[in-house]
């Protein structure tokens, strides 16, 4: 990976926003360390001096986009090396078997790669989980594939912000964490996956086991822009539909036949129309069909569901099977379903309100303001929020224009966020609850 550094830059300069107004978070947290313990201003000094932004460099200049197993083994070895760092015992996890329908019907494993455990004071009274992932959307072939400074503090590139910004933040917040002696009251697991951006269908079974009786959790996808957090989160599932009709010919023939690919057509308009307030729905892709003289026998209908609600989930998965079963019946056909909720829906309810409350404080004793928002977008947060433990899910840097060739990383928020996250740890130590 390239990486075309125009003017060099340091990592604690106070960062500018991308329409060039300074970030006024940085004077306020000079105002505000009157506020502070003399424990957490130590702690926090230390998490905003880590060198996060060389570290997001040399993370991000390795390609490790889902599918790239090479290049996730290498970033996996280069968190490993930064990680050991920490106490503990940490350790390779081998991934989950994953399976997948492919083009024409078949259903294929899928390869993923390995993912990064770190345990801690599993014994301490305080129990948190800190998640993210190495994976990015960008395949080893793609063109986004060089780190570039658009303007002061501005990084561009792939990962940067989604989020191998998050991954320096976390452990600077925990290296911080440990030079505490508040330190021996909180034991945390830290989970780096491999596959989140797909999913997390080969980490979702280890998600669950270290969620497991935690107090809290923390993940460390990017914040917006300005700052501001994910709040609810709707759930998530892909379906792949497999419509099994009879082929025939098309001119001498075709009613003997029975067209999945028209079923398939059909079954898409029928879920669409399943959009409500509380559900999106989005039919997005038909694979079959073949030569114009034949009558398709098979088509595979992909579709992704987002209900906003446990209720709503249960609702979507209902209309779905039976708009199935309406078209086996009107077009002779037989289907297969595949997939699910792999992401269930992440309401704000009260113990994750208190969490985001609580961040919320040590922003304001930090001179950083703190809101949060609805989004329509999925995480790993949604798994953890699953397992009946509070999570902020969007605890990273800020960033934007994600998943896309100007994905973009505010330097400045690296070590803004450490702070922020080092204090939540502190405060989650001496209160032990949420």
């Amino acid at each position: 990976m390239r990486f075309d550094k125009r003017t060099s830059r340091d990592a604690a300069r106070p960062a500018f926003a991308c329409g060039g107004s300074p970030n006024p978070t940085v004077s306020g947290y000079t105002r505000s360390m009157t506020s502070l313990s003399s424990t957490e201003a130590a702690a926090i000094e230390r998490a905003g001096d880590a060198p996060m932004l060389a570290q997001v460099e040399a993370w991000a200049a390795v390609n490790s986009g889902t599918g790239n197993l090479a290049g996730l083994k290498t970033v996996a070895g280069l968190l490993a090396d930064a990680y050991s760092a920490l106490p503990g015992d940490l350790r390779l996890v081998a991934p989950d078997p994953v399976e997948s329908v492919d083009a024409a019907g078949r259903v294929q494993t899928i390869e993923r790669g390995a993912h990064l455990h770190l345990s801690v004071r599993p014994d301490a009274p305080v129990q948190l989980l800190l998640t993210g992932h190495m994976d990015t959307v960008f395949a080893a072939d793609h063109p986004f594939q060089s780190l570039t400074w658009l303007e002061e503090g501005v990084l561009n590139g792939p990962g940067t912000a989604d989020m191998k910004g998050g991954l320096a933040v976390i452990l600077a917040a925990l290296s911080a964490l440990e030079s505490s002696p508040l330190a021996p009251r909180i034991g945390y697991d830290v989970m780096i996956n491999s596959d989140e951006e797909t999913g997390s269908h080969a980490s979702a079974g280890l998600i669950a086991r270290l969620a497991k009786g935690k107090t809290a959790a923390l993940t460390y996808e990017p914040a917006l822009p300005d700052g501001t957090l994910a709040g609810a989160r709707p759930g998530s599932g892909n379906y792949s539909v497999l419509v099994h009709g009879r082929s025939a010919h098309a001119g001498r023939n075709p009613e003997e036949g029975r067209n999945a690919l028209v079923a398939a057509a059909d079954l898409a308009l029928r879920l669409a129309a399943l959009k409500a307030p509380d559900l999106k729905v989005n039919p997005a892709k038909i694979d079959g069909g073949g030569p114009n003289n034949v009558v398709p026998d098979q088509a595979i209908l992909r579709v992704n569901m987002r209900p906003a609600t446990p209720e709503a989930a249960t609702a979507a998965e209902a209309a779905l099977n039976a708009a199935i079963a309406a078209i086996e019946r009107e077009h002779g056909v037989h289907c297969h379903l595949h997939g699910g909720f792999n992401r269930p829906p992440k309401p704000l309810d009260a113990p994750a309100t208190r969490l985001f409350e609580l961040v919320r404080d040590c922003g304001t004793a930090l001179g950083i303001d703190i809101a949060w928002k609805a989004t329509g977008g999925v995480c790993d947060g949604n798994n953890i929020a699953a397992c009946g433990v509070p999570v902020v899910d969007t605890m990273g840097p800020r960033g934007g224009a994600i998943h896309s060739p100007d994905e973009f990383l505010i330097t400045g928020s690296l070590p803004e966020r450490a702070r922020l996250s080092t204090l939540t740890l502190l405060r989650l130590a001496e209160r032990g609850t949420v």
